[in-house]
């Protein structure tokens, strides 16, 4: 038997109930498909959601008691390590506390919280249900999907898609290519439990308050990857990924890579002692702008990681999927509003997008996945020959300041070359400006 609805919505993370809260909210009947056993219990993300996107949908949701927020981030530190050091650059400040700016989270709590948000609007969210296959009528339009149900066939006027970053289900449909490995990253990620008391100690935050480390250089085995530590409430989540095609290319496995990464000096002192309560893995979509999918067609439109959003410079993608699924969801109440489904009026989707810092973000940093991953000196000699400096000026061992320049850019010309770091920083700047 088939059913019938105004939207389809295939995949029940951020971007997927983002869109639901905003079509449900104006009336639209809603059905939100999850593979999963419930939302968030098969979804992997480093660990932080953005304030700004979520408030749009629910204001003050950090004053909801409900609302499953671990800690409200008011310390941010980028670090360029080495194996055996590590150079940080961090800012804190309580501006971000109220309002916060970011908040830590766990998924499996936090997209449940989220989903009975969409649910209490009128969304309908069906679990333990994947969608097979895509639904066209006779002019190719999309017209609903084929779910592993026994009554599985499933119509709608309009389909959004936020199934994920590798979507086989939309490359077998032919709305988008199969992901390629060298636009992708494979990440690990282990989270530790300390205790509440502890995690405040070790990090120096004031209690209900966090950290959040992004760290460059040669810890993913000098491949090109990143790495990062968030604090939770009681754990500290720590997570390590490189690109596909160069995991693909080494003999490292993803255990050995996140047991050294433990081990790092930097990292040691926060989670020594503690207890890992879960260890998961999952891919990022790091290819970049140029990397991204047609994000609408004839009666339907894609957001999130399905899209191959992710800003690889800020480590931001979830806020760009809450961004991409809002504005898919308002694209979808006006095409009911002006009945409407074809591509051409869909396009508006694709206006919103490049009207606000989701493309113009994208567009921005364009070149920087490139710059990374055909620079390895990035990942190798460079970050050796930054921490080579760092001691040389920080050592007291009586030779003199301009004998200690003297020997760091011996170094660097040793290391490096001068040459080439000034090619690096004119590609660099090429890549974000």
């Amino acid at each position: 038997m088939e059913e019938t609805f105004d939207l389809i919505i295939v995949g029940a993370g951020p971007a997927g109930i983002s869109a639901a809260i905003v079509a449900a909210r104006a009336g639209l009947k809603t059905i939100v498909f999850e593979r999963g056993e419930f939302p968030g219990s098969k979804n992997v993300f480093g660990g932080v959601v953005y304030v700004n996107e979520i408030a749009k949908l629910i204001p003050e949701f950090w004053k909801d008691k409900t609302a499953p927020i671990e800690r409200i981030i008011t310390d941010s530190r980028i670090v360029f390590a080495n194996d055996h050091g590590a150079l940080q650059v961090g800012y804190k400040t309580d501006r971000f506390a109220d309002p916060p700016n970011v908040v830590s989270v766990h998924r499996a709590k936090w997209d449940r919280w989220y989903a009975k948000k969409a649910q209490e609007v009128g969304a309908l969210i069906v679990t333990n249900t994947v969608v097979e296959d895509v639904l066209r009528d006779q002019t190719g339009k999309v017209i609903g999907v084929r779910t592993g149900r026994p009554d599985g066939d499933v119509l709608a006027k309009l389909t959004i898609f936020c199934d994920g970053v590798q979507s086989p289900l939309l490359v077998r449909a032919g709305i988008r290519k199969e992901v390629l490995p060298e636009h992708v990253a494979l990440s690990v990620k282990e989270t530790i439990l300390l205790g509440e008391e502890e995690v405040t100690k070790r990090f120096g935050t004031k209690p209900g308050e966090g950290v959040t480390f992004e760290i460059l250089g040669s810890l993913a085995d000098k491949m090109d990857g990143v790495s990062i530590m968030y604090t939770n409430r009681e754990t500290v989540s720590i997570g390590i990924g490189a690109n596909l095609r160069q995991w693909m290319d080494s003999k490292v496995t993803p255990y050995d890579m996140i047991d050294k990464y433990k081990e790092h000096p930097l990292i040691k002192p926060f989670v020594e002692g503690g207890q890992t309560k879960e260890y998961v893995a999952h891919w990022l979509p790091e290819g970049g702008y140029d990397t991204m999918p047609k994000i609408y067609g004839n009666g339907y439109m894609l957001a999130g990681d399905t899209s191959m959003l992710f800003n690889a410079l800020h480590r931001e993608g979830t806020n760009l999927a809450q961004a991409t699924g809002r504005m898919a969801g308002e694209t979808a109440v006006a095409a009911f509003k002006y009945n409407d489904m074809s591509e051409e009026f869909l396009k508006m989707y694709d206006n919103l997008t490049k009207a606000s810092f989701v493309m113009k973000d994208m567009k921005k940093y364009r070149g920087f996945g490139h710059l990374l991953f055909d620079n390895k000196m990035i990942f190798s000699t460079l970050p050796e020959a930054v921490g080579d400096m760092c001691e040389e000026m920080l050592a007291v061992d009586g030779k003199s300041k301009k004998e200690k320049q003297k020997i760091i850019v011996r170094n660097i010309r040793k290391k490096v070359g001068l040459l080439k770091l000034l090619g690096l920083a004119w590609r660099g700047w090429r890549a974000v400006r």
